[in-house]
């Protein structure tokens, strides 16, 4: 990873194992006793850092989708189409477990397993991250209709990535996406119009005919969505809403335009339209938001992840760059203040990697502590890690100087990423309001989490007295909290990640993580506040050298 090239320009990082090489996710796996999928993961790994797969992402993102609406004879088809590298990378993320491994391997720490994998990926090649996750977080909600479940676990289930565009019956393996947002509401559900009227039972339980529209649907391609509709007596429901209806014709979901979007680029979203499109209730009537919510808890474990592997993947652009970029006599990396740049940079995706990754871990548990921490870090995660991604993106760009402005350099499809997760299954607003319905329904929900968070924090007198603060905010809330939702929000986040920092990093890099995030003069500038941390040390364990490979 090191060594002058010529005319002082640094080699691509390519070839090198994703996984290998970062010794902070090893450990993560191993701790919580996925060792059992590391050489699948080093495998993984390995595919991932490939110059193969690289030109790959890059042409899905170089060449994105293309609506086509109707056949040359005039027919409605409603057809996307996509690069063959988008579905090549289908391929890896499918075969990997990215749409269905906590389900198809019962293992508690099956979640940690897919959590490295989501990590992984995410840092190659983001668009095809929505499908999957969408495809995995059905599964639970899907299971509401136990004969639908049952008819197409097995499509849920394969490893096989199967593009065809037909009805499902003869395919091997499907993807689910989600249809919520109307463009009169955004994330206010409750305003949603489309409209669901009863056609009749079958096999599959209580049968609709949909009408209406869907301001963001993701991916329009998949084989079904879970869409949110009203029905005449209950109002908004869940249903399962096929590609092709079972009968075998084409489901009248009419597509109207892909969302020209700043970053996400190989994925398609769109904005449809149903015109008595078939589908078959999940759930029960009239409680379709709780249901569809249920499946957004999920997806925004996975956002939580991805933000931390984009984090990963900046933060290991910008170190290969400043250890093979020379100015004024030594290496980028060698010079004291780029060294602390790095050195935050590797502090704040160690812990966003932490707070991810150890949310995964509680989801395989039904633990009390670990049920609470799902509740209330879920939104948590989501929040900070997404909130960072955007500004460790953006420090690495600069790392690389002009080179970082260019697009055919590696950091403007990461730069342009990083915005999306803050956005996609609810703004930041909504995740730090979630947190305060959360504290209200489980005051005893902060009392395990911050409670367990003050015995790790035992020696740290710094740590203690944020826990304790946060503590009184939360269980004592001002008239207006809601003002302060952002603040306690990250406060939390800080709190959950320095424990973490403290049980399972370094000692000095904990140590240089409370030390820096509680200062009054923290902020959002990378460089600011590790102080008299040895940032060298720090850097040597970000990243396994040996595991380069090539370089």
């Amino acid at each position: 990873m090191t060594g002058i090239h010529p005319n002082n320009q640094p080699p691509e990082l390519a070839n090198y194992n994703v996984y290998a090489s970062d010794p902070a996710l090893r450990r993560a796996v191993r701790r919580a006793g996925a060792q059992w999928r590391e050489a699948e993961l080093i495998r993984q790994g390995a595919e991932y850092g490939a110059q193969a797969t690289l030109r790959l992402a890059e042409d899905a993102d170089q060449y994105p989708p293309e609506l086509h609406t109707h056949s040359p004879s005039g027919e409605r088809i409603d057809f996307v189409k996509f690069h063959p590298a988008w579905h090549e990378i289908m391929k890896i993320a499918r075969h990997n477990g990215l749409t269905n491994l906590p389900y198809t391997d019962k293992r508690p720490s099956a979640w940690v397993a897919y959590g490295a994998s989501v990590y992984m990926h995410i840092q190659i090649e983001a668009g095809t991250s929505c499908p999957t996750t969408m495809t995995k977080a059905s599964i639970a909600v899907l299971q509401r209709n136990p004969a639908l479940f049952d008819s197409i676990w097995p499509k849920l289930a394969d490893t096989v990535h199967d593009p065809r565009d037909m009805a499902l019956a003869g395919k091997r393996s499907m993807t689910v996406g989600m249809g919520m947002t109307e463009k009169q509401g955004g994330s206010d559900l409750r305003t949603n119009e489309t409209r669901a009227a009863p056609a009749g039972s079958g096999p599959w339980g209580e049968e609709f005919l949909i009408n209406g529209h869907k301001w963001f649907f993701s991916a329009p391609m998949c084989d079904a969505h879970l869409v949110l509709a009203r029905t005449p007596e209950r109002g908004l429901s869940c249903f399962y809403v096929p590609r092709w209806r079972p009968d075998g014709g084409k489901n009248p979901i009419h597509i109207q335009r892909l969302k020209d979007k700043v970053g996400n680029r190989s994925n398609a979203s769109s904005e449809v339209e149903f015109h008595d499109a078939w589908g078959v209730l999940v759930g029960e009537q009239g409680r379709g938001i709780p249901t569809l919510v249920e499946m957004a808890t999920h997806t925004r474990l996975d956002i939580a992840l991805a933000s931390a592997g984009l984090m990963r993947r900046a933060f290991a652009q910008a170190l290969h760059h400043a250890r093979n970029r020379y100015a004024f006599g030594k290496a980028l990396a060698d010079q004291p203040l780029m060294r602390e740049v790095l050195g935050d940079m590797a502090l704040e995706s160690e812990a966003a990697m932490l707070l991810a990754m150890d949310l995964a871990a509680r989801f395989g548990s039904t633990d009390a502590l670990d049920m609470a921490w799902q509740r209330l870090l879920t939104p948590v995660a989501k929040f900070w890690n997404t909130r960072r991604s955007v500004a460790l993106a953006a420090e690495a760009m600069e790392v690389f100087g002009g080179n970082g402005y260019v697009e055919t350099g590696p950091m403007g499809r990461l730069y342009r990423e990083a915005p999306v997760n803050s956005i996609w299954e609810g703004s930041g607003n909504v995740m730090c309001l979630d947190v305060l319905r959360a504290v209200a329904r489980s005051p005893e929900d902060v009392q395990r989490v911050l409670g367990h968070l003050l015995d790790v924090a035992a020696d740290e007198p710094v740590l203690r007295l944020q826990i304790e603060q946060l503590r009184a905010r939360l269980l004592q809330p001002a008239p207006d909290v809601e003002r302060d939702a952002r603040r306690l929000t990250q406060k939390l986040a800080l709190c959950a990640q320095a424990g973490l920092m403290l049980q399972h990093a370094d000692p000095a890099a904990a140590a240089a993580f409370i030390g820096s995030r509680f200062d009054p003069d923290w902020g959002t500038v990378f460089g600011v506040g590790a102080g008299a941390t040895d940032s060298a040390a720090l850097l040597r364990d970000a990243w396994d050298a040996a595991a380069m490979g090539a370089h």
